[in-house]
């Protein structure tokens, strides 16, 4: 019967394939929280089994058991114990960080605004695949991301910026937090970046325009873009949701404007979150 079991205080996975007790070890702590992981990717295990598409090495990329079976050509074995290796921290049996993110990029694209792929594409090209593509997903480690951290801190940033910006380096930790979640549900291992705290960022204060102000701009600026900024200034809408304003949208019997659509990178995409779809009197 497949079991996952502890030894030194680590766990790993016992199960019999082809006659054969394999075990395939890990480096992670004997925890209810690493247990519960490790138990869906024994779950997995079990249906690829009964299935008959069980392949030792999707589940266990790198295990020299994995090369065995695949060597045998499915010849049925007398009943024997064979340990795996133990996990070293680096050489898990895991995919190389490239080759599992582009997969789940692929697989998350369905679920995602065109612009929003394409900032994951460039944050993935900039700054993820080149740190990490050459580790194994399962290697990477809290003091890895942390090194990636500050290694960010120290790159320029755009226009007058000499580094990027707290909320810039937030938002590619949170990606690969996301990415990492994700392998670690499907090998077994735990979120390294699970922990790691946000950087503080800095309060932006906002000068929005005086109502003489805004009377002013409308009267300077050319007349045929009177409307144009008068909406603007008056309603507050995104640069993005007033350039994509149709007329069907504006709607006169009930005096109120139906933000519906957005202009991003010149497309019309859906509103940036469901809350932005609303009326405005």
């Amino acid at each position: 019967m497949a079991s996952i079991n502890a030894r030194s205080g680590e766990l790993f996975f016992d199960f019999r394939y082809r006659g054969v007790r394999c075990r395939e070890y890990t480096k992670l702590t004997n925890t209810p929280a690493n247990r519960k992981r490790m138990q869906k990717v024994l779950d997995k295990i079990g249906q690829a089994m009964t299935a008959g598409t069980f392949d030792y090495a999707t589940f266990f990329p790198g295990s020299k058991l994995a090369t065995k079976f695949a060597t045998e050509n499915g010849t049925a074995h007398t009943s024997s114990t064979i340990d795996a290796p133990a996990v070293d921290a680096d050489s898990p049996n895991t995919p190389f960080f490239r080759t599992f993110i582009e997969n789940w990029y692929a697989e998350s694209l369905p679920c995602w605004r065109r612009s929003h792929a394409a900032t994951v594409r460039s944050t993935l090209d900039c700054h993820l695949t080149r740190y990490f593509g050459d580790m194994q997903v399962g290697a990477i480690r809290k003091d890895d991301i942390l090194r990636f951290r500050a290694d960010l801190a120290q790159r320029k940033g755009r226009g007058d910026n000499e580094t990027l910006s707290a909320k810039t380096i937030n938002r590619i930790v949170q990606l690969l937090s996301q990415a990492l979640a994700e392998a670690g549900d499907r090998y077994g291992f735990a979120n390294p970046a699970e922990h790691v705290k946000r950087l503080k960022q800095r309060r932006i204060d906002i000068h929005p325009f005086s109502l003489a102000e805004a009377r002013q701009l409308i009267a300077t600026i050319r007349e045929d873009y009177r409307p144009y900024l008068t909406v603007r200034l008056l309603t507050g809408m995104r640069t993005g949701e007033i350039h994509g304003l149709k007329w069907k949208y504006v709607d006169f019997e009930h005096r109120q404007i139906l933000v519906r659509e957005t202009i991003v990178r010149s497309r019309v995409e859906y509103t940036k979150t469901d809350g932005s779809q609303r009326e405005i009197a």
